[in-house]
């Protein structure tokens, strides 16, 4: 009989469902209202609430920010019962608060977890981003090579054109020169105004989704969400912290990251194996989102598992209270 206090990946993953579920469920009512903090809010209780019925001695690594800033679900939290083994999780009660407050597409609640000391403990911070999907050699694109060289070598392994790749990039004022570089290659790019876990996620599905590669900055704590997600679909991502000042810098050491230019690996974000769970809140181009009907909700869950490789997709219908 294995020990209960050995990871067991199999037997979590149902129940990391369920609190990606509840997050999900819980915000439904603030779709399109216009109040972000409100919807985020709401996630988070019902995140929170879920998982502590888990028997996990749970640790918050990635979460809703420093304990200072986060009255819940901060960094450093402990949640579950604390009856089984010791876990990291990494979350994000509600990715793309302001997609959910405008009823955008691609709003998500995210959750994984892996045992205790084998997540990156992200600082909040931008964190340059680079991700394509499975089936690749290892550094077919790497950090060290230019938006161009990157979108040439990626089309070179797919034996395809430039003009036939199609790169995912957040539409903000910083990535000006980097949507114009990659732009100028012939290669096509897919803008998204916030979510940029989804946004990685859509390489490991670029059959369905049609993207090829993600590029970028965005937030550190997302990126190690993303390698948790590609570490169970398959997919490179490679993450370079940025830092504006002496207080992210700070921020950096508090975390325990010494190396500030070091560029991590998926496998180095995430270094043991990892469960991942994702519900769509909003219509999404990966989960549907919350559908609504007298007196019942439905959500689609997806549920991974890096160890076996497993994708599940759960459709839950539940009667409204």
């Amino acid at each position: 009989m294995a020990d209960a206090k050995e990871f067991q990946d199999r037997m979590l993953s149902l129940g990391l469902a369920r609190v990606s579920e509840a997050a999900a469920l819980a915000s439904a009512k603030l779709i399109g209202r216009g109040n972000e903090k409100a919807a985020d809010q709401a996630a988070v209780n019902a995140m929170r609430d879920q998982l502590n019925l888990l028997d996990i001695a749970g640790v918050v690594v990635i979460g809703e920010g420093e304990r200072d800033e986060a009255p819940m679900l901060f960094i450093g939290e402990e949640v579950g019962t604390g009856k089984g083994p010791a876990v990291d999780i990494a979350l994000d009660p509600l990715e793309g608060t302001t997609l959910t407050a405008k009823d955008m597409p691609n709003a998500l609640t995210v959750i994984a977890m892996a045992p205790r000391g084998t997540m990156l403990h992200a600082p909040d911070v931008y964190m340059e981003k680079l991700a394509i999907g499975p089936g690749f050699a290892p550094d077919t694109v790497t950090m060290e090579m230019s938006p161009a060289e990157r979108v040439h070598a990626l089309a070179k392994a797919k034996g395809c054109e430039a003009a036939d790749i199609t790169v995912c990039i957040l539409e903000r004022p910083r990535h000006e020169d980097l949507i114009a570089e990659v732009r100028s290659t012939g290669a096509a790019i897919r803008l998204i105004t916030d979510g940029d876990v989804a946004g990685v996620i859509h390489c490991a599905e670029s059959e369905t989704t049609g993207i090829d590669m993600y590029m970028g900055s965005g937030g550190a704590p997302e990126g190690v969400l993303a390698a948790a997600a590609l570490k169970c679909m398959g997919g490179q991502i490679y993450g370079k912290l940025l830092f504006r000042n002496d207080d992210e810098r700070g921020r950096a050491a508090k975390a325990g990251i010494t190396d500030l230019n070091r560029v991590y690996t998926r496998d180095e974000m995430v270094t043991a194996d990892v469960i991942f769970a994702a519900t769509g809140v909003t219509q999404g181009s990966i989960l549907k989102g919350i559908q609504t009907e007298p007196g019942w909700m439905t959500t689609e869950t997806l549920l991974m598992r890096s160890k076996t490789g497993s994708v599940r997709r759960m459709s839950y219908r539940s009667p409204v209270k």
